[in-house]
């Protein structure tokens, strides 16, 4: 699966790693839901930073299609609620 943040890149995630990435994406959702930006600024930071970890940087010579994309690091909690479905911002 490639994930991509944007303003940064594209990564490649394997199905096992969305498994972990799914908690940290209910903790996104929980914090947006809740109103708590101070959590939300927390737990969208740990997000993408376990995306980058787990995830393997994508050639940036491909023209290969996301199939999610995360906002970028710099996103309010609002901008976020707008992005967010029922699975949370990560399908998995």
């Amino acid at each position: 699966m490639i994930i991509r943040i944007l303003g940064e890149g594209q990564y490649d995630v394997s199905d096992e790693a969305l498994k972990r990435l799914d908690q940290l994406d209910s903790d996104v959702e929980q914090a947006v839901t809740d109103g708590d930006e101070e959590r939300f600024a927390t737990a969208f930071e740990a997000l993408l930073e376990g995306v980058r970890t787990v995830g393997v940087p994508h050639a940036d010579d491909t023209l290969d299609t996301s199939d999610m994309i995360l906002p970028p690091a710099d996103a309010s909690i609002d901008e976020v609620r707008a992005l967010l479905t029922d699975d949370g911002l990560i399908s998995g």
